[in-house]
């Protein structure tokens, strides 16, 4: 499947940790609109109001460094946030991203806020359609692929027994 995302930038910094994407007060519910609603709240608190369904987080370095939470990549699908483009991630965050079907994608772009961004994951190509520049990432293999196409882990797995059910 070619999956090409669009959609429009807000920018982090690096270091943006899992209590600035979800305060832990909120790790009480798995619900992924809830958690949205509180997404960022402490250091971009207009976030959850005006985020929009398909818009892309552009960050720096280390992004979801901390705990190794679910909720984090969890509120951010809850927002709409279609994709995440960083120079860097902390691994954990990247697992549970790919674990639950968030698309991340390592890169070091220039973006600003607001700018329209394209992201052709078969060609590992991004594109700033407002600057009108282009950048390479590898593509994800072939098992990643396939997760973040199923929606994640267990929509994967659970389409893999049931094709092995029907034979």
């Amino acid at each position: 499947m070619k999956m090409i995302i669009e959609g429009i930038a807000w920018k982090f910094g690096d270091n943006i940790d899992t209590d600035q994407i979800i305060p832990a007060e909120y790790l009480v519910t798995p619900d992924p609109e809830e958690l949205a609603r509180h997404a960022f709240e402490k250091i971009r608190p207009e976030f959850s109001k005006s985020v929009k369904s398909g818009d892309i987080l552009v960050a720096g370095t280390n992004f979801g460094c901390g705990s190794s939470r679910e909720h984090a990549p969890r509120a951010l699908m809850g927002a709409g946030i279609s994709c995440v483009i960083a120079r860097s991630y902390a691994r954990i965050f990247f697992r549970n991203s790919i674990n639950i079907g968030l698309p991340l994608v390592e890169a070091d772009i220039d973006a600003d806020e607001n700018d329209a961004i394209k992201v052709d994951f078969e060609n590992g190509l991004v594109t700033n359609l407002s600057k009108n520049k282009n950048w390479r990432f590898p593509p994800y293999n072939e098992f990643l692929q396939k997760l973040i196409d199923n929606g994640g882990l267990i929509p994967y797995a659970k389409e893999r027994l049931s094709a092995e059910r029907r034979g």
